[in-house]
């Protein structure tokens, strides 16, 4: 009860710096906010977005009737765009995840056990990271196909080796700390040692490096769907720029371009943001400059 007590404690402490520091704030407030917007995009004066208009209706420019105008085969751009937002998390949520585990079970078992086994595991690390990752997840994608969960599968298989070289790191240190050779002493297996006692000192480690995945797959799929790769029939951010790229009319329909983009960039710098104060409160000796 103590050990439970003393964990929500921390975790309070936690979400109060990290709500305290500005960029964290910031960051998570418009993250929040297009997490709304993907939940309750049926209540906010949307169409289906991949419903075609009328003849007269096509490439409309923002207007009462249609406020972010509509596209060539007269859809509207702004359920477009709100809808788009849910592939786009959906996206960066799952790769995260994904990688984010599977990154930190190679890294945990490599710097837990040492010599045999860490050095293969590293050295299949360094063959995936040697490896160019855009023209990587481009021949990926196009071997597997058009769908938003092979382009998660792209990004995770791409993305897990940093995640496993910075646990790896951690591990190491960790390892030889005071409090794991206490459990050592009193007979704690391996498997204990490794989730119960490492595990959880690496967890605030997972969660910076998720939000950094998440940035890298929001941007991947988005680059991806630009280039033809992801599913035409699910509208996402990156499928928008690609049929307006393909349509030829950009120069004449810029309303159709920048709610995808200002989308996207606003997406990324905010967890970008959100990552730099995690980060930041992560670091030692931040909790007591602020007086916790």
């Amino acid at each position: 009860m103590n050990r439970l007590s003393n964990k929500i404690e921390k975790l309070s402490v936690f979400l109060r710096l990290l709500f305290s520091h500005r960029m964290g704030l910031a960051g998570f407030s418009v993250i929040s906010l297009f997490v709304l917007m993907a939940i309750f995009s049926s209540f906010l004066g949307t169409v289906d977005p991949a419903r075609t208009g009328a003849v007269e209706n096509i490439l409309k420019s923002p207007s009462s009737g249609f406020w972010f105008g509509t596209d060539d085969l007269a859809r509207d751009i702004w359920s477009q765009t709100i809808f788009g937002s849910r592939i786009s998390l959906t996206v960066g949520f799952v790769a995260a995840l994904i990688t984010v585990i599977s990154g930190t079970l190679v890294g945990l078992v490599a710097g837990f056990y040492g010599k045999f086994v860490e050095e293969v595991l590293m050295r299949i690390v360094d063959f995936f990271m040697m490896l160019p990752e855009l023209p990587l997840m481009i021949v990926l994608a196009a071997v597997l196909g058009p769908s938003m969960w092979n382009i998660i599968l792209v990004v995770s298989l791409v993305s897990w080796p940093t995640t496993a070289r910075v646990v790896r790191s951690q591990v190491l240190s960790l390892k030889e700390r005071p409090f794991v050779e206490a459990s050592r002493c009193i007979g704690a297996g391996s498997l204990r040692l490794m989730f119960g006692e490492i595990l959880p000192n690496v967890i605030p480690l997972m969660f910076a490096q998720a939000v950094i995945m998440i940035t890298e797959a929001i941007y991947a799929e988005a680059v991806l769907s630009f280039l033809g790769l992801g599913d035409p029939t699910s509208i996402s951010w990156g499928m928008m720029l690609h049929f307006a790229f393909e349509s030829g009319v950009i120069a004449r329909a810029m309303w159709w371009v920048v709610p995808p983009i200002v989308s996207i960039v606003a997406l990324i710098v905010s967890f970008s943001l959100l990552g730099t104060a995690i980060s930041d409160v992560l670091e030692p000796g931040y909790k007591e400059k602020k007086g916790f």
